[in-house]
Protein backbone atom coordinates (compact mmCIF):
# COMPACT_ATOMS: atom_id res chain seq x y z
CA UNK A 1 0.00 0.00 0.00
CA UNK A 2 1.82 3.53 -0.98
CA UNK A 3 1.39 6.21 1.24
CA UNK A 4 -1.49 8.01 -0.58
CA UNK A 5 -3.30 4.90 -0.06
CA UNK A 6 -3.06 5.50 3.86
CA UNK A 7 -4.03 8.48 3.50
CA UNK A 8 -7.64 9.97 3.87
CA UNK A 9 -8.22 13.68 2.67
CA UNK A 10 -12.05 15.10 2.90
CA UNK A 11 -12.68 19.02 2.20
CA UNK A 12 -16.48 18.42 2.71
CA UNK A 13 -19.28 19.83 0.95
CA UNK A 14 -21.59 22.45 2.67
CA UNK A 15 -24.02 20.65 4.64
CA UNK A 16 -21.99 17.40 5.28
CA UNK A 17 -20.88 17.19 8.99
CA UNK A 18 -17.66 15.83 9.95
CA UNK A 19 -18.58 11.48 10.67
CA UNK A 20 -15.53 11.07 13.69
CA UNK A 21 -16.15 7.56 13.75
CA UNK A 22 -15.55 7.07 10.36
CA UNK A 23 -11.60 8.52 10.18
CA UNK A 24 -11.17 6.81 13.44
CA UNK A 25 -12.21 3.68 11.68
CA UNK A 26 -10.16 4.75 8.77
CA UNK A 27 -6.76 4.81 10.48
CA UNK A 28 -7.48 1.74 12.90
CA UNK A 29 -5.40 -0.97 12.32
CA UNK A 30 -3.91 -4.08 14.33
CA UNK A 31 -0.78 -2.98 14.25
CA UNK A 32 -1.59 0.58 15.14
CA UNK A 33 -0.62 1.41 19.39
CA UNK A 34 -1.96 4.64 19.26
CA UNK A 35 -4.38 6.43 17.36
CA UNK A 36 -4.10 10.46 17.91
CA UNK A 37 -6.77 12.75 17.64
CA UNK A 38 -7.92 16.40 17.04
CA UNK A 39 -11.19 17.98 16.60
CA UNK A 40 -11.69 21.85 16.10
CA UNK A 41 -14.66 22.99 17.55
CA UNK A 42 -17.15 26.43 16.96
CA UNK A 43 -17.04 27.85 20.21
CA UNK A 44 -19.85 30.65 21.20
CA UNK A 45 -17.37 33.63 22.23
CA UNK A 46 -14.38 34.88 20.59
CA UNK A 47 -12.90 38.16 22.74
CA UNK A 48 -16.26 38.84 24.75
CA UNK A 49 -17.88 38.51 21.24
CA UNK A 50 -20.99 35.78 20.82
CA UNK A 51 -20.78 33.85 17.87
CA UNK A 52 -23.26 32.33 15.37
CA UNK A 53 -21.10 30.24 13.33
CA UNK A 54 -17.95 29.92 11.12
CA UNK A 55 -18.15 29.73 7.61
CA UNK A 56 -15.42 28.00 5.56
CA UNK A 57 -14.25 28.31 1.70
CA UNK A 58 -11.55 26.69 0.46
CA UNK A 59 -9.97 26.01 -3.03
CA UNK A 60 -10.63 22.40 -2.73
CA UNK A 61 -7.84 21.58 -5.39
CA UNK A 62 -5.32 23.04 -4.17
CA UNK A 63 -6.36 22.22 -0.56
CA UNK A 64 -6.38 19.12 -0.93
CA UNK A 65 -3.03 19.17 -2.52
CA UNK A 66 -1.46 20.89 0.36
CA UNK A 67 -3.43 18.19 2.39
CA UNK A 68 -1.53 15.78 0.92
CA UNK A 69 1.72 17.49 0.76
CA UNK A 70 1.49 17.63 4.64
CA UNK A 71 0.70 13.88 5.15
CA UNK A 72 3.88 13.29 3.26
CA UNK A 73 5.76 15.64 5.08
CA UNK A 74 4.45 14.10 8.68
CA UNK A 75 5.47 10.50 7.28
CA UNK A 76 8.54 11.76 6.45
CA UNK A 77 9.18 13.03 10.47
CA UNK A 78 7.55 9.91 12.15
CA UNK A 79 6.98 6.54 11.96
CA UNK A 80 2.93 6.63 10.85
CA UNK A 81 0.28 4.19 9.44
CA UNK A 82 -2.85 6.07 8.87
CA UNK A 83 -3.51 9.69 8.18
CA UNK A 84 -6.93 11.14 8.14
CA UNK A 85 -7.76 14.73 7.55
CA UNK A 86 -11.25 15.91 7.21
CA UNK A 87 -12.40 19.87 7.24
CA UNK A 88 -16.12 21.64 6.36
CA UNK A 89 -17.32 23.92 4.29
CA UNK A 90 -19.93 26.22 4.64
CA UNK A 91 -21.50 27.19 7.82
CA UNK A 92 -20.46 25.61 11.30
CA UNK A 93 -22.65 25.75 14.15
CA UNK A 94 -21.53 26.39 17.59
CA UNK A 95 -20.49 23.21 19.10
CA UNK A 96 -20.07 21.55 15.53
CA UNK A 97 -16.88 19.82 14.16
CA UNK A 98 -14.98 22.08 11.67
CA UNK A 99 -11.84 19.88 11.11
CA UNK A 100 -10.63 16.56 12.38
CA UNK A 101 -7.48 14.88 12.61
CA UNK A 102 -6.89 11.25 12.71
CA UNK A 103 -3.12 9.33 13.10
CA UNK A 104 -2.18 5.87 14.05
CA UNK A 105 1.10 4.93 14.82
CA UNK A 106 2.72 2.01 16.18
CA UNK A 107 3.58 4.11 19.43
CA UNK A 108 1.93 7.49 20.84
CA UNK A 109 4.59 10.16 20.63
CA UNK A 110 4.74 9.67 16.69
CA UNK A 111 1.28 9.92 16.47
CA UNK A 112 0.58 12.89 19.20
CA UNK A 113 3.37 14.77 17.45
CA UNK A 114 2.06 14.27 13.73
CA UNK A 115 -1.22 15.14 14.67
CA UNK A 116 -0.13 18.46 16.10
CA UNK A 117 1.91 18.76 12.91
CA UNK A 118 -0.74 18.13 10.68
CA UNK A 119 -2.97 20.90 12.42
CA UNK A 120 -0.58 23.58 12.73
CA UNK A 121 0.52 23.16 8.87
CA UNK A 122 -3.05 22.99 8.16
CA UNK A 123 -4.32 26.18 9.55
CA UNK A 124 -0.42 27.87 8.75
CA UNK A 125 -0.74 26.52 4.56
CA UNK A 126 -3.29 25.51 3.77
CA UNK A 127 -6.44 27.30 1.50
CA UNK A 128 -9.05 27.48 3.41
CA UNK A 129 -10.42 30.81 4.49
CA UNK A 130 -13.06 31.35 7.87
CA UNK A 131 -15.48 33.76 8.37
CA UNK A 132 -16.66 34.45 12.09
CA UNK A 133 -20.18 35.39 11.85
CA UNK A 134 -21.51 37.17 15.80
CA UNK A 135 -24.77 38.22 17.14
CA UNK A 136 -23.47 41.66 15.94
CA UNK A 137 -21.95 41.55 13.18
CA UNK A 138 -18.94 39.04 11.01
CA UNK A 139 -15.36 39.14 10.05
CA UNK A 140 -13.33 36.98 7.85
CA UNK A 141 -10.19 35.52 9.86
CA UNK A 142 -6.58 35.09 9.20
CA UNK A 143 -5.68 32.78 11.16
CA UNK A 144 -2.11 33.79 13.68
CA UNK A 145 -0.38 30.74 12.17
CA UNK A 146 -0.30 31.78 8.90
CA UNK A 147 0.97 34.78 9.99
CA UNK A 148 3.52 33.67 11.97
CA UNK A 149 4.41 31.18 8.76
CA UNK A 150 4.23 34.30 6.53
CA UNK A 151 7.03 35.93 8.96
CA UNK A 152 9.18 32.79 9.20
CA UNK A 153 9.49 32.61 5.07
CA UNK A 154 10.36 36.42 5.26
CA UNK A 155 12.79 36.14 8.02
CA UNK A 156 14.97 32.90 6.20
CA UNK A 157 14.35 34.86 2.65
CA UNK A 158 15.94 37.98 4.11
CA UNK A 159 18.56 36.83 6.41
CA UNK A 160 16.41 38.28 9.56
CA UNK A 161 16.42 36.28 12.55
CA UNK A 162 13.70 36.29 15.65
CA UNK A 163 14.59 37.93 19.08
CA UNK A 164 12.14 37.10 22.27
CA UNK A 165 10.39 40.55 23.18
CA UNK A 166 11.45 40.42 27.16
CA UNK A 167 9.03 40.93 29.45
CA UNK A 168 5.75 40.15 26.65
CA UNK A 169 3.99 37.65 25.72
CA UNK A 170 1.32 36.51 22.93
CA UNK A 171 -2.33 35.98 23.62
CA UNK A 172 -1.77 32.31 22.63
CA UNK A 173 -0.38 29.57 25.15
CA UNK A 174 2.67 28.98 23.57
CA UNK A 175 6.04 31.38 23.00
CA UNK A 176 6.86 35.30 23.50
CA UNK A 177 6.54 37.75 21.36
CA UNK A 178 9.46 38.24 18.89
CA UNK A 179 10.99 41.74 17.60
CA UNK A 180 12.88 41.10 13.79
CA UNK A 181 16.15 42.63 13.93
CA UNK A 182 19.08 41.90 11.53
CA UNK A 183 21.37 39.96 11.81
CA UNK A 184 25.02 41.19 11.83
CA UNK A 185 25.61 39.32 8.55
CA UNK A 186 23.20 40.48 7.32
CA UNK A 187 23.49 44.07 8.58
CA UNK A 188 27.06 44.49 7.20
CA UNK A 189 25.85 43.19 4.03
CA UNK A 190 23.14 45.65 3.48
CA UNK A 191 25.77 48.51 4.16
CA UNK A 192 28.20 47.89 1.41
Amino acid sequence: MSSDEKNLIEILEEGHKVDIAKYINYVSAPQAGAIATFSGTTRDMFEGKAVLELRYEAYVPMATRCLSSICTAARSNWDIHKIAVAHRLGPVPVGETSVFIAVSSVHRADGLDACKFLIDELKATVPIWKKEVYTNGEVWKENSEFLEKRLELVEKRDGLVKKPVVGEHKRSCCGSKVRVQEDEEHKDNSSS
